[in-house]
């Protein structure tokens, strides 16, 4: 089995619910206005549905729900990947205020309601009363076939997203051809009249050193030359001083051994001048007053300002510039060819096509399957002869999910021509109808859980026990959980559910609880609508049972 357990606190009508459920098949009854599709409701916002402030019972801050499931190996790699601990079993809950905020929780870890959604899919299978209404609606239909076919269709929503997005780019640059060819011109004349300059990046701030070098060249010359004449060449030059303390020092390190440190250091600061003036020599050989230089540096220097004058950017900022116009002027001469862009739209067009006709394969393959399966139990829901068909039609244009429409037929008896069933079923055949498919696609589902949310109205009789036993037979491998308002159903069920409700004070509150035995066999009375005290009437509901 795989939904143990679900508690229920402050719900719609619902003062205080904890339930466990068993596996195999169970029903829920009760009397109109009960509450019976409750416990479907809360499930659903516990599986992330959308929930709103009308769900908290009235005079209470907020409601919870929690649903407590068996894990399913499919779905522990999700659990580790998320982040959920893991204690053998698997526990949602939620909760909504009177704001309509939501809070959401698996296995005690804050979720969001993605995730919860996620998580649905791997646990419960919900048919609602209104199934027959996807009927009428062909993009329901067309789903209803691909997941009775197992289409993955990822490759055909990437292709279909690439040519869309080629065929645009191509009437995009059709469009703009004028344009495009004006504002590669204009780029090309700039690039060009930058392309004179050729600035390079950093360029800028060593100009400018350069610069600054060559204008002060004299003064660099001269500087030089005064520090080379203070540090060795005058009398009292640094070197010289610095020669004479160590002399004088040395001549009385024999009677002083401390004076061997300070000589150390001196002789230190002496290698440290006679460095420094090396390396004045060497810019003294270098510099030079050169006014030719000066003037073709002033000119690049100019030239350099006037474009990012021009341009309205910085010096700095310049190559920047000029690098971004060759990406944009490369970008229009992309747009302007439009040979490639046919190429490239043809080229995604074709595989587009491959991936449509894949799936179209697909669908031919199934829908004589699902046409047959649902055939079949079309016999014994009180259509006998009659015959479900699953037409594809070729589509005039290529749609996002293919190159053909999906359309359901029936024939209601034998000897008649299928129709669509919008057309030609009743309310009651349409209902039938989408029970068979929904007991037909439920077999294929991975889901452990499947929810009958009423599906049976517009049945009855011989038809209602087929049902039953439908449901039942499901049951053997599934967890089927049924809401129900036909006792030959109900009398089918392991374990029947029964949703009471009553007056306290001012207020109707629901509450369910398990059944069996006598009170089951009371409620089979009042579902078949007779007085359950009735000896006529139980005596009916036990036959039911006991069939």
């Amino acid at each position: 089995m795989s939904l143990r357990r679900i508690v229920l606190r402050d719900f719609v009508i619902v003062t205080s619910l904890d339930l466990e459920l068993a596996s195999g098949f169970g029903v829920l009854t009760g009397e109109t206005g009960a509450g019976k599709s409750i416990l479907i409701d809360a499930l659903q916002l516990a599986l992330g549905a959308r929930g709103e402030a009308g769900v908290v019972r009235e005079g209470a801050p907020r409601c919870e729900i929690a649903a407590e499931f068996d894990r399913p190996e499919s779905l522990q790699p999700w659990l580790d990947e998320q982040g959920f601990a893991d204690d053998g079993g698997l526990l949602l809950r939620r909760t909504i205020d009177t704001d309509g905020r939501s809070r959401a929780w698996i296995n005690g870890s804050p979720a969001t309601l993605a995730q919860l959604r996620v998580a649905a899919d791997a646990l419960v299978d919900i048919h609602g009363q209104h199934a027959w209404q996807s009927l009428t609606r062909a993009e329901a239909v067309r789903e209803l076939l691909d997941a009775y076919a197992g289409i993955d269709a990822t490759a055909l929503n990437a292709a279909w997203t690439a040519w869309r997005q080629a065929a645009h780019t191509l009437r995009e640059a059709r469009e703009r051809q004028d344009a495009a060819r004006q504002d590669s011109e204009r780029l090309a004349w700039q690039i060009a009249e930058v392309d004179k300059l050729g600035p390079q990046a950093g360029e800028w701030a060593e100009l400018n050193t350069r610069h600054g070098r060559l204008a002060n060249a004299q003064a660099l010359i001269d500087a030089a030359e005064t520090a080379v004449q203070a540090l060795d060449e005058q009398d009292d030059s640094a070197t010289r001083l610095l020669s004479r303390a160590v002399a004088a020092l040395q001549a009385q390190a024999h009677v002083e051994p401390a004076f061997a440190q300070t000589i150390e250091s001196l002789n230190g600061a002496l290698a440290q001048v006679q460095d420094a003036v090396h390396e004045l020599h060497q810019h003294q050989r270098h510099a030079e007053l050169d006014p030719s230089a000066l003037a073709a540096l002033d000119e690049r220097l100019g030239a350099w300002l006037s474009l990012a004058r021009r341009y309205r950017t910085t010096p700095e900022e310049l190559p920047t510039l000029h690098a971004q116009w060759k990406h944009e002027l490369q970008r229009l001469a992309d747009t302007l060819d439009l040979d490639a862009l046919e190429r490239r739209e043809a080229s995604a067009r074709a595989a587009f096509d491959q991936a449509a006709r894949a799936v179209g394969r697909q669908r031919q393959k199934a829908a004589p399957r699902l046409a047959a399966a649902v055939t079949d139990a079309m016999q014994t829901l009180g259509m006998q002869g009659g015959r479900f068909e699953v037409a594809l039609q070729a589509l005039a244009e290529p749609q996002s999910f293919g190159l053909e429409q999906v359309e359901f037929r029936v024939a209601g008896h034998a000897g008649s021509t299928p129709k669509p069933v919008a057309k030609v079923a009743s309310g009651g055949e349409l209902s039938r109808i989408a029970l068979a498919i929904s007991v037909v696609t439920s077999r294929l589902g991975q889901a452990p859980t499947l929810i009958f949310d009423e599906v049976d109205a517009g049945i009855g009789g011989a038809v209602a026990h087929t049902v039953g036993q439908m449901l039942r037979q499901l049951g053997q491998d599934r967890q089927v959980l049924a809401v129900t308002h036909l006792a030959q159903v109900a009398a089918c069920a392991d374990h029947h559910l029964l949703v009471a409700k009553q007056r306290q004070g001012q207020q109707t509150l629901s509450s369910v609880q398990a059944i069996d035995a006598e009170a089951r066999v009371r409620e089979l009375a009042r579902m078949l609508g007779g007085n359950e005290r009735s000896e006529i009437s139980l005596a009916h509901a036990r036959e039911l049972l006991s069939a």
